[in-house]
């Protein structure tokens, strides 16, 4: 396996947001004050993945934490070291993942001018946004969130929205849809909010499987009424590439979880970014190579860990689907069923005999397109 994309964090959990239910801001914790990503380190990172292997394409995500700390000009660096080090005839994409309450004019016309993909962080309209997701003084972010995504759309930058579904929004599939769509928001992504705590007790904000499957439906209902082709929802896109391609374009779909590494600011590699810690670093990029990594056996039993689904999964007809879920949502040292099964079982056995539909009707176009009547 040697096509990976990288997940760089170069300001490590850093935020200018304290989200209640952000799983990763305790790592800010083992960070220095103002953890970032040092100019050695981003060359370091740059090269040597865009010289690890022959490819057509190279895919860079700039998450945290919140990246925008890093401010425009690290990110003209970032461009500028692409340039530098790309192969020839090499696509480099940039993805950005962020909380969009810092994005500038200055930033989304840069953002234009180099094509990078924004994905913006918007749990819907205030009263559910700003319940969870205020700034470190506790103040509310929906305008500001919404501002910054207007400064995208004026500049012509494309963008997802990324909503985690919580114990709130859980229960208002069809009204956070609604919003979504009004807004003019055609690509989204749900996330199903899944933490625990030290006992293993869900959080509070937090959603169980029976939940997650009656969101997914009433989405999925409200969608598929009106919005095929018009409205991209991304775990449903996932489906029908599966279902007409056979690819997980997903990593919690497919059966290895080796798809990507996670950089964090000072070099350090990890395998996902649900498991960075000491027992998963498989090292640093400013001592190793790209292909060490992948090739150790640390990262080979991670991926494979996917596979160790339980007994129960096996026998399932949806398994092509998830391979068992997230090793997240996997207890039993990520051997038992996900939590989410029950959700899950309910979306798949509602969905997707007419997600199956919409699959023949795509291919069925294709089809034609490829080979209009009176073209032998």
């Amino acid at each position: 396996m040697n096509e990976f994309s990288l997940l760089i964090k170069p300001s490590a959990a850093d935020c200018n947001l304290r989200c209640a239910y952000c799983f990763y801001i305790g790592r800010l914790a083992l960070a220095p004050a103002r953890p970032r990503m040092s100019d050695a380190v981003l060359e370091r990172t740059i090269a040597s993945y865009l010289g690890s292997r022959q490819a057509t394409s190279y895919t860079f995500s700039w998450q945290g934490g919140e990246p925008g700390l890093l401010g425009l000009s690290f990110f003209k660096k970032v461009v500028k070291l692409q340039l530098t080090h790309a192969p020839a005839q090499a696509v480099i994409c940039n993805a950005f993942q962020t909380n969009g309450t810092l994005i500038s004019e200055k930033m989304a016309d840069f953002a234009a001018e180099y094509k990078f993909l924004f994905g913006v962080s918007l749990d819907g309209p205030a009263q559910l946004h700003d319940y969870y997701r205020k700034t470190v003084g506790g103040e509310a972010t929906h305008a500001d969130v919404i501002a910054g995504i207007e400064r995208l759309q004026r500049h012509g930058v494309e963008f997802n929205i990324l909503t985690l579904v919580t114990n709130r929004s859980v229960k208002q599939p069809r009204e956070l849809y609604g919003y979504f769509k009004n807004q003019g928001y055609s690509h989204q992504q749900y996330i199903p909010c899944v933490e625990f705590d030290s006992s293993g007790k869900p959080r509070p904000y937090a959603i169980d499987g029976r939940q997650w499957g009656a969101f997914l439906c009433a989405l999925f209902d409200r969608w598929s009424a009106d919005d095929v082709g018009r409205v991209s929802i991304r775990i449903f896109d996932a489906i029908l590439e599966q279902l007409i391609h056979g690819k997980a374009s997903l990593c919690t779909m497919g059966k290895d979880c080796r798809q990507y590494f996670v950089v964090e600011y000072d070099g350090a590699v990890y395998p996902c970014d649900f498991f960075v810690g000491d027992g998963t670093r498989l090292g640093n990029i400013m001592d190793g190579e790209w292909e060490d990594f992948l090739a150790s056996q640390l990262y080979r039993e991670f991926g494979m860990g996917k596979a160790h689904w339980c007994a129960e999964c096996a026998e399932c007809p949806h398994l092509p689907f998830c391979h068992g879920d997230c090793q997240k949502f996997r207890s039993g040292n990520g051997r038992a069923k996900s939590v989410l099964c029950e959700g899950w079982r309910m979306f798949y056995d509602h969905a997707l005999p007419r997600l199956r539909h919409i699959a023949r009707e795509m291919q069925d176009h294709v089809t034609v397109s490829q080979n209009p009547e009176g073209t032998p």
